[in-house]
């Protein structure tokens, strides 16, 4: 089938609220070049870095929880100024539809692809681009992605939809978990344990054979233990101190003080958002007087997510799906995603 000229899709067309997202039923469809692939998207989820990105909240000049930003920002994506306009979305499943020259991908395999890209560089190594950052992403009919960042989740047993729940949250996840080392007999607490990263961080933890605790709402607290949690705490308990082997955190906020003294003598911290607040009050005793290791997670090493890949083919794997919308209802899924009414993933289709 010939792909067509123009797509629909949403465009970011600058930081602010829902009324910058535009739907636009003219955009071109990209062609892909040597080493390229276009992807049909079949699903993409709705995720907290998407609504980060479209309000700014990665500049440094924000200092407020993810649902204050107030402020005008100009240099508000993951890797500093974006360029307008903007197809967001970095969780992808989808279906190639054409390929460039030197691809070994052929037209009707199922694709998905991280949402964080490595790009190591020459004194960084640790360097990366975001899908709906840094270039374009899944909100939209269509998506141009570089064959070496595409994954064959062909043989799976999971649904497109779920196949799109997966890359940010398990992706983030199992990278904080490999960075602070989880393993079988370890005590882990997670927070924000009933979103998409806490409950992929609970799912995963409980595969490794630690024993996993989450932070969470009395009213979400069944579905985190549904997905292998020991136990809950809610979001304003007193942590036990001196109890976890890690700390797996995404909220940050007014809360960190307690996160910190909760970890083990030498354990781990490990930390990949800061839905409540970015700017913590730490007192550095209770970190070097007790050998608190803290680990900064955002790029991921391709193994990070051939691990991922593998447990969705062998259907090791599932996520839990809350909601799905059109993709013309984009404003609506991240009005509800913000909202924290629903638990695990709200998934678009276009």
């Amino acid at each position: 089938m010939a792909t067509p000229k123009t797509m629909s899709g949403v465009y970011l067309t600058r930081h602010g609220g829902p009324e910058v997202l535009e739907w636009r039923d003219d955009i071109p469809v990209p062609t892909p070049g040597p080493g390229q692939v276009l992807v049909k998207v079949a699903a993409a989820g709705v995720n907290n870095t998407d609504i980060n990105t479209r309000i700014g909240w990665y500049s440094s000049d924000v200092t407020a929880a993810t649902d204050a930003v107030e402020q005008d920002v100009e240099a508000g994506g993951w890797g500093g100024a974006l360029a307008f306009p903007r197809i967001q979305g970095g969780d992808l499943c989808g279906i190639v539809a054409a390929v460039g020259s030197s691809v070994s991908f052929d037209p009707g395999q199922r694709v998905t692809c991280p949402i964080n890209l490595p790009r190591p560089r020459p004194g960084n190594p640790q360097g990366f681009i975001a899908l709906g950052s840094e270039i374009d992403g899944a909100f939209a009919q269509y998506c141009l992605v570089e064959a070496d960042d595409l994954y064959d989740v062909s043989a799976s047993p999971l649904t497109d939809v779920e196949i799109a729940a997966i890359p940010c949250a398990f992706g983030t996840a199992e990278n904080l978990l490999t960075r602070a080392g989880v393993t079988a007999g370890h005590k882990v607490l997670v927070t924000g344990a009933s979103g998409g990263v806490g409950l992929a961080a609970v799912q995963l933890a409980a595969l490794r054979g630690a024993a996993v605790w989450g932070v969470t709402s009395s009213a979400k607290a069944d579905f985190v233990i549904g997905q292998g949690a020991t136990d809950t705490f809610a979001r304003d308990a007193n942590l036990p101190k001196d109890m976890f082997d890690v700390v797996i955190d995404v909220v940050g906020g007014p809360a960190w003080p307690g996160l910190i003294r909760a970890v083990k003598p030498g354990g781990h911290y490990a930390v990949s958002g800061a839905i409540a607040g970015p700017i913590v009050e730490a007192d550095l005793r209770e970190i070097y007087l007790r050998d608190i290791t803290i680990h900064g997670c955002t790029h991921q090493a391709y193994e990070v997510f051939g691990r991922l890949v593998a447990m969705m083919n062998e259907g090791q794997i599932k996520p839990l799906i809350s909601k799905t919308y059109p993709l013309n209802e984009i404003a609506k899924a991240q009005e509800d995603f913000q909202s924290k009414a629903l638990a695990g993933k709200l998934v678009l289709i276009p």
